[in-house]
């Protein structure tokens, strides 16, 4: 059932628990995600990046709003780090349900002052709005943005953040970066930051950049206040690291429904084990569908 994505993340908040937001980049992770979700009974969001957007093209949409209403299983369409106005109002069109406005490389007030105009233009359409304060590390082959430092969010900034732009909910930098992390990076989340910031800001907090974290970490953070974690990195590399298998074991095989198969597979396991440990599965009965 397509949702706004607020009405989806307002339920994990009140209940205590986090929606995973899946990066769907082809019709194969749709279609895995969508059924993973239902097995499990477990609400989610359909994240489409602008690169993704603008690989897949406007069509795509239609097919995710497809599903989305098909299924019982609470769904928002999302655009993930909108960098842009222009990209704003292309997802809006699109039937996206929910935008993110990221100008966390901007200054406060500039970050402010695009959000409002975000939320002004969203919110009378009945789409939920998405910001960042704060920034996430990058690592090496990552295409969602990031910074090479991370600066962390300042809680009282938060409040005022979440107080000047009635924004729906809110990416916070606690230590975390896009894509897979090398080796020999230890990342470590700044637990107490988080909870002293939901202790000042009472709507949905998000978590971008977690794909290296230990799962202890991720979830101590779900208990701490986390309703939103973004999934990207984890899922393409289950899928297409057990695609090349495939592919250099067979190398006459051309069907996508043969081709496919086991990498959705392998694919699905991740997913699934993303729900449990989101505290997402059974959710469903939370809502009223």
């Amino acid at each position: 059932m397509l949702m706004n994505m607020a009405d989806v993340l307002s339920v994990a908040n009140d209940h205590n628990f986090a929606v995973p937001a899946f990066n769907i980049g082809t019709g194969q992770i749709l279609k895995a995600v969508i059924e993973c979700c239902e097995e499990k009974k477990a609400p989610v969001i359909l994240a489409i990046h602008p690169n993704e957007l603008a690989f897949q093209g406007d069509a795509f949409i239609a097919q995710c709003i497809k599903a989305a209403n098909d299924s019982r299983v609470p769904m928002a369409i999302h655009l993930d780090h909108g960098g842009e106005y222009a990209q704003i109002e292309r997802a809006i069109r699109d039937g996206f349900t929910s935008v993110m406005i990221d100008a966390s490389h901007m200054s406060f007030e500039d970050n402010i002052a695009i959000t409002k105009k975000v939320v002004a233009f969203a919110h009378p359409l009945g789409v939920s709005v998405e910001a960042e304060l704060g920034t996430i590390g990058t690592t090496d082959g990552d295409t969602e943005g990031g910074t090479d430092d991370i600066i962390y969010t300042v809680p009282a900034d938060a409040k005022k953040f979440v107080e000047e732009t009635g924004v729906d909910a809110l990416a916070v930098a606690i230590g975390t970066a896009h894509g897979l992390y090398p080796k020999d990076f230890k990342p470590e989340l700044k637990q107490d930051l988080l909870s002293e910031i939901k202790s000042l800001v009472s709507i949905p907090l998000v978590l971008h950049g977690g794909s290296g974290n230990p799962d202890s970490e991720i979830a101590e953070s779900v208990k701490r206040g986390i309703n939103k974690i973004n999934i990207s990195s984890d899922i393409k590399d289950a899928f297409y690291q057990r695609l090349r298998i495939t592919l250099a074991n067979d190398k006459k095989v051309r069907e996508p429904f043969e081709l496919y198969v086991d990498a959705i597979g392998a694919m699905k396991e991740v997913i699934c084990q993303k729900i449990d440990l989101f505290d997402d599965a059974d959710k469903m009965q939370y809502y009223r569908l």
